[in-house]
């Protein structure tokens, strides 16, 4: 690869007169410095290698599939924190679980989609298909051993010990037990639909993630079991609230009148909302079972949930005549989807299992037997209690000072020069969603154009664009119907805005439209200028508020008019091959990404050589890490000398540290309150002092589908004030050892501890994500 040069050279140069101003309060940013490697022996219990010996010899990456596992792991440990508060653990329980259902669905159904294909050759690690597949079911069974142990052994104690007790039914006292058979037969048995197999009934079609009971029943006297199957209804409540407290165990029993000795009923009482007992709907369900097959008699009962591959077969429906009826046709494929896998209660009867995994066409390695809950995501509405004792402070966004006028127009104040905004800790609403609201309604805007990749049910966005094309005025609108698990949401909006009378495109043929963008074209004047959002999430008011991202605003026509470009490539048949500043893959991004790695190779082989006073600089801010080409020049960077850090949150296939390859990589998540979501990325160019060096933000990881089958975008950052902002980011991750974990050569992530006597408001105590909210508050 050559070093980046013509067209990318213009993007230095003006970003090198834009920050040539010193920052406001005179002082230069000092260097980026990196903590010393945390200690291992403060880390807790040590985590397990994902560099397995049975991978290929000198392997030079991570098997991406354990690496995302291993991520997984580090939400885990959120939940086994005792310093997280509460109920945080049992939301990051949860999470845990989520994320490693997705994770199932999403790899583990790909993986054995391949075996069946006949493609089972090694993965890019050299791990063969088999013991990759096998490798992946041992870890995902380890780490829910650990988040059972998690639960049973410290949350749900602690949780007890706080007035929230997780009760079993066998353990109720009999008034209780009389008041939820009671609620039972009033609220749910209703809902319940027993299906029986027999010779007049098929066996059922489980859903992807629903909860069940395989149920083996006999007629009296009549040898032959039969099967039925009960789904609980995931309509209800999982989680439900007893209004007995035995008396004694305080909390909710205050101010309660008596009942019987040894019990009391709360009447009213507000300090109870947040506490009491709680028992488990599967738990009612299955004790009053008799009650859906009255005359039988109940031989097993098995609670079961079937996972399924998330991606739809390649059929037919390929050959839809336009995207929308293929996305349509493959939401109800993936609904029928294969299974990949299924956990039950333990103590399943070998006979019933050898049933449903016959009728599911599972193996017996794709049967896991898992003690207690099954499925934690229903500790969600535990997680929810209006406990704030026990809750991370609520976090209110604010408003970004230079957005704080709501008297002068968004527009006015663009003009005044480039913002970057950084959410949750700057307000999403008081930004991006005034930018589209202001536009709609703004009589000189004469076209608003944006990209809609995952958004929420009530979306403003949606609402704006739709207000604005029914107000006359020009809507474009790239909505990404294959956006995964969104599929149907983004089917629905197309449909609103099209309908509104807005231009909805469905993006470039062949390619996943994942950038997020923003233009809005308004007359001023003589003549019409263009403004530019630019970020790097979702528009998606919710996950605004948990994800940390970037967005930039600008009227820089240096910027907006390649924005203009881009449109036209996702909405017309635009085969725009060159854009002035910014990086658009598949056309350039990828290429130019690399010649600038290769930029700061040169500069670090001439400052060993005594040529240049600056050494070779990089430092990266990404979700994932996987691209192979990426991470070779990178490696060959390290060679050279070049100091590179990659902040990468998720899964990281590069090998850092490794001596003659990589040490001088090194490699750091940051997983904590906020799921870090931002891409920035930084080259020294150079320069000493980093707000001379170049800045984009980005839609994109540095993954290959991201960066060859995606419309991705990254964007120059050229604002000093905007440029330093980004420094302090670096510098908190820097210096964070609450919520940072180091990457190890061998693949262990070691998570870092306070140097002992750190201040408990210094960033090492209070971590990136307390340290920038700190901070934003001023």
């Amino acid at each position: 690869m050559t070093p980046v040069a013509g067209r990318t050279n213009k993007v230095a140069e003006v970003g090198r007169a834009a920050a040539a101003p010193a920052p406001s309060n005179g002082a230069t940013p000092a260097a980026v410095s990196l903590p010393p490697p945390a200690d291992p022996a403060l880390a807790g219990p040590a985590p397990v290698s994902i560099f397995r010996p049975d991978a290929e010899p000198g392997s030079r990456v991570f098997n991406r599939d354990l690496s995302w596992l291993e991520f997984n792991r580090r939400v885990l440990a959120l939940a086994r924190d005792e310093r997280t508060p509460l109920l945080e653990r049992v939301k990051f329980l949860a999470i845990f679980s989520s994320n490693l259902d997705e994770f199932v669905m999403k790899r583990l159904g790909a993986l054995k989609r391949r075996m069946v294909a006949g493609l089972a050759g090694p993965d890019q690690d050299g791990l063969a298909a088999r013991v990759l597949l096998d490798t992946m079911r041992a870890t995902i069974r380890e780490l829910q051993s650990a988040q059972t142990g998690a639960y049973e052994n410290a949350v749900r104690p602690a949780l007890a010990r706080e007035g929230i007790d997780l009760v079993e039914y066998a353990d109720l006292l009999p008034g209780e037990r009389a008041w939820i058979d009671d609620w039972y037969r009033r609220n749910v048995f209703p809902v319940l639909t027993p299906l029986s197999v027999d010779p007049g009934h098929r066996f059922p079609f489980i859903s992807n993630l629903s909860r069940n009971f395989g149920v083996l029943l006999a007629e009296p006297g009549v040898g032959e079991p039969l099967f039925a199957r009960v789904k609980i209804p995931s309509v209800l409540t999982q989680w439900v609230r007893l209004p007995w407290q035995p008396a004694g165990r305080g909390g909710a029993g205050d101010g309660a009148a008596g009942r019987n000795a040894d019990e009391t009923i709360v009447i009213g009482v507000v300090g109870a909302l947040g506490r009491g007992r709680f028992v488990n709907l599967r738990d009612v369900i299955k004790h009053n079972l008799d009650d859906l097959f009255p005359g039988m008699e109940i031989l097993e009962v098995v609670p079961f949930r079937v996972t399924r591959d998330s991606e739809p077969q390649a059929g037919e429906d390929d050959d839809a005549d336009n995207l929308l009826d293929l996305v349509e046709a493959q939401l109800r494929q993936r609904r029928f989807a294969e299974a990949v896998r299924m956990e039950t209660g333990p103590g399943a009867s070998a006979r019933l299992v050898r049933h449903l995994s016959e009728e599911l066409e599972l193996g017996p390695e794709d049967i896991d037997a898992r003690p207690g809950l099954l499925d934690y995501t229903t500790l969600t509405e535990i997680a929810e209690l209006p406990r704030a004792d026990l809750q991370w402070p609520r976090w209110t966004p604010v408003i970004p000072r230079r957005l704080a006028d709501t008297q002068t127009d968004i527009f006015s104040l663009i003009r005044k020069g480039d913002i970057l905004v950084h959410h949750p800790f700057e307000s999403f609403a008081a930004s991006a969603e005034r930018f589209i609201s202001e536009a709609a309604r703004d009589p000189d805007v004469l076209a608003i154009k944006q990209t809609i990749y995952r958004t929420s049910r009530d979306s403003t966005f949606v609402s704006s664009l739709i207000r604005a094309a029914e107000a006359g005025k020009q809507v474009a609108c790239l909505v990404e119907l294959r956006a995964r698990f969104d599929e149907q949401r983004n089917v629905k909006f197309a449909q609103m805005l099209e309908k509104a009378g807005a231009h909805v495109a469905y993006g470039v043929v062949g390619l996943k439209t994942h950038c997020k963008a923003a233009l809005v074209v308004r007359k001023e004047g003589s003549g019409i200028r263009s403004y530019a959002h630019i970020g790097t999430g979702n528009y998606h008011p919710r996950t605004a508020q948990l994800y940390t991202d970037l967005g930039l605003f600008t009227c820089n026509p240096a910027i907006t008019d390649d924005v203009v470009e881009l449109f036209n490539l996702l909405t017309g048949r635009s085969r725009q091959d060159t854009f002035e500043t910014l990086l658009v893959a598949p056309v350039n991004m990828k290429q130019r990404f690399i010649g600038l790695i290769e930029r700061e190779t040169e500069t670090a082989r001439r400052f060993a050589a005594g040529k240049s006073p600056v050494n070779g600089r990089i430092i990266a801010k990404m979700n994932a890490m996987a691209d192979q080409e990426v991470t070779e020049t990178l490696y060959e960077a390290s060679c050279a000398g070049a100091e590179v850090t990659l902040f990468v949150r998720g899964f990281c296939c590069l090998r850092p540290g490794v001596k003659g390859m990589s040490e001088n990589i090194r490699v750091i998540s940051v997983v904590g309150r906020f799921l870090e979501h931002s891409r920035f990325f930084h080259f020294g160019a150079g320069r000493a002092d980093p707000l001379m060096g170049e800045w984009y933000i980005a839609s994109a990881d540095w993954m290959y589908r991201n960066l060859n089958n995606r419309v991705e975008a990254a964007c120059p950052v050229l604002d000093p004030a905007s440029r330093a902002k980004l420094h302090r980011i670096v510098q908190a991750m820097m210096a964070d050892s609450r919520k940072a974990w180091d990457l190890l050569p061998d693949g262990t992530y070691v998570q870092r501890s306070p140097p002992p006597g750190a201040a408990p408001d210094s960033p090492a105590v209070l971590g990136t994500f307390g340290t920038l909210m700190r901070e934003a508050l001023g």
